[in-house]
């Protein structure tokens, strides 16, 4: 059976990663390295957009473990983690504690029940996904979710200065060579139909280039909240 190119494109770089580099490096490689700055960036925004301890967690292409090894020292939660990179998830497993569950997600549907999960996180996927493929997926996780619950995803957007350098850089790795996966940029008025038509309560946006945490420090994408009724 085919596979999703997400997943093809995935499985192949992170395979080439771990040829060329010890696996410490090669696993914060895979998730675009800076791996406890950028863990700690992403567990700032999680906390600032709401989760506490006893919530019911969702980290939505997981990778190798940096946003979870960053929550495990902040809060109490029920952590689940998907990935479709089997060896990011063994990774990812021996970083975090034992309670935390991880597993294999390869389809555009996930696992959870309805109506179970307070938040998903989900950083730097939707930029690596076709527009469908990500319609579809926050069509499942607003199933998922719990009434007041809320789906936490960045995004690259050409309104913010600092994203073109990632469409700058792509356009020159397309003239020599392949590009190892997708860089997908998503404008705020798509993502404000999609919530719409699929019916999330609301939509709010952080700039990429804002930090109204307290750490101040920039994840690099924008931000979108949406939420369930």
């Amino acid at each position: 059976m085919a596979k999703f190119h997400f997943v093809e494109d995935y499985e192949r770089y992170v395979r080439q990663l771990m040829k060329r580099h010890p696996l410490d490096e090669a696993m914060s490689i895979a998730v675009g390295g800076r791996y406890d700055e950028i863990g700690r960036t992403e567990c700032a925004i999680m906390r600032h957009a709401g989760l506490r301890d006893g919530h019911r967690l969702v980290d939505f292409g997981c990778g190798s473990g940096r946003l979870a090894v960053s929550l495990a020292r902040e809060v109490r939660i029920d952590y689940l983690g998907l990935d479709v990179v089997k060896p990011l998830i063994d990774y990812a497993r021996t970083r975090c504690p034992a309670d935390y569950r991880f597993a294999l997600n390869t389809t555009l549907a996930l696992p959870p029940e309805n109506a179970s999960v307070d938040y998903f996180a989900a950083f730097s996927i939707f930029t690596h996904l076709l527009h469908t493929e990500t319609y579809i997926y926050l069509e499942e996780m607003l199933r998922c979710l719990k009434p007041g619950g809320m789906v936490v995803c960045s995004f690259l957007e050409f309104a913010i200065g600092p994203h073109w350098e990632v469409f700058s850089q792509t356009v020159e790795q397309q003239r020599i060579s392949m590009v190892p996966h997708l860089n997908q940029f998503t404008e705020r008025n798509q993502i404000a139909l999609w919530a719409e038509r699929l019916g999330y309560a609301s939509v709010d946006f952080i700039d990429g280039t804002s930090a109204p945490w307290p750490s101040g420090e920039v994840l690099g994408q924008s931000i979108a909240l949406l939420r369930k009724a």
